[in-house]
């Protein structure tokens, strides 16, 4: 059997802790006193993107549902909890831009039952920096007084205020995750997904520490067709007419990525609610169930379509992500620094590219990147801030 803990990539001091946690948990349920202080009721991952804070989160809910109280990964509560189905694990994940009020309500009255086939009622909130104020408020009631056997697991950026309120904050437990290093990345893609050894290192050194997105570029060839065509942007800006050109793909690119991911679940959703509002029936009533049925799905396709455009800005600020770290690796290249680069992949690109722009103008270019970033954050129309993006990129 494979410890759920072997999820976690690269996180060695954090996996320590959770250890000695889900350890202390076990020895709570036995009636033990809890010598070390080691285990508490609500637990805050921070860590940059690709990180893992969702993966950690998820793997110390099973580890605290797992029979052994060790994260075995063979009894029925670490595999329940590591597939997402466990009856006494409630996952939060953010289908829009944010959590509402009225969902985290209604999470919390669920969270103050008592552990129905587990030990524990787990709680994991991914993106807890999307709470609404509202739903921010009605989180920290629970927080300040939790069920005896209840855990929230909350997992954000940073612990700044910003993205987790300080009241929140203050009755957390922080787990610092870091940036997983390359070897560990190279060798889980190789150890759980099967791709060849020079594949793994490869993705491993261009995914700037984002698990996820090593797997997707090691596994995915339409996924490095897209990276490759995003960092052949700033040396293809030739032409005025070349900004309108570039920035039309990368908006084409993300809307067409943010369909493709969702449109198989979408429609799967729409069927499954049909059916479970009784469409296709016959005999009395099929009327009324039918209004019902299509108000239902006009709800599910409102829900649908916000999920979508998060999705697209997810996708679109990876690209973003990527363009930054290409005027970065110009910078490096430029200065003669000995750092390593985010696309070694694109060592010519940026080799050329330092030797016919100033530093100035390639900080210029970066900040344009990290100020298209931030306008998207704002609401900004995508297509007017990447134009404007791109407009500076050419211009420098």
């Amino acid at each position: 059997m494979t410890p759920v803990w072997s999820q976690v990539v690269g996180q060695e001091p954090a996996v320590e802790t959770l250890q000695t946690a889900a350890s202390a948990a076990a020895a709570l349920v036995a009636g033990e006193a809890d010598t070390n202080g080691g285990m508490t009721h609500a637990w805050l991952f921070t860590g940059p993107p690709g990180s893992g804070r969702s993966v950690a989160a998820r793997t110390f809910a099973a580890a605290l549902q797992c029979s052994t109280g060790t994260g075995c990964g063979g009894c029925s509560g670490c595999r329940t909890a590591v597939a997402g189905t466990h009856a006494d694990v409630r996952l939060v994940v953010p289908e829009g831009l944010s959590i509402a009020v009225a969902e985290m309500r209604s999470l919390v009255q669920a969270a103050a039952r008592r552990p129905t086939t587990g030990e524990w009622q787990v709680v994991i909130i991914e993106d807890a920096d999307r709470l609404t104020e509202g739903a921010s408020n009605a989180l920290l009631k629970a927080v300040e007084e939790p069920p005896a056997r209840t855990v929230f697991l909350l997992c954000a950026p940073s612990d700044h205020p910003e993205d987790v309120s300080v009241t929140i904050r203050s009755r957390c437990r922080l787990v610092t995750l870091r940036t997983p290093p390359p070897d560990a990345i190279a060798r889980v893609l190789g150890e759980r997904d099967g791709v060849d050894e020079s594949t793994a290192r490869w993705a491993a050194s261009v995914c700037g520490g984002h698990v996820g997105r090593a797997r997707r570029l090691a596994t995915d060839e339409a996924a490095r067709g897209r990276r490759d065509a995003v960092l052949r942007i700033p040396l293809g800006l030739r032409r005025p007419g070349d900004i309108f050109t570039c920035a039309d793909e990368l908006i084409k690119t993300a809307e067409s990525d943010a369909a493709d991911e969702s449109k198989a679940r979408d429609e799967a959703e729409a069927e499954e609610l049909r059916t479970a509002m009784g469409s296709g029936g016959s005999g009395k009533g099929v009327a009324a169930a039918k209004r019902s049925a299509d108000a239902a799905v006009k709800q599910l396709e409102k829900r649908q379509k916000s999920r979508a455009t998060r999705t697209q800005r997810d996708t679109l600020d990876l690209a973003l992500i990527d363009l930054a770290g290409f005027y970065r690796d110009v910078l490096v290249t430029s200065s003669g620094a000995g750092a390593t680069l985010n696309h070694p992949d694109f060592a010519e690109h940026s080799r050329e590219a330092a030797r016919e722009w100033t530093p100035a103008s390639t900080l210029r270019r970066l900040e344009a990147v990290l100020e298209c970033r931030d306008a998207i954050t704002w609401n900004v129309k995508p297509r007017i801030a990447v134009e404007a993006m791109v407009t500076t990129l050419r211009e420098g």
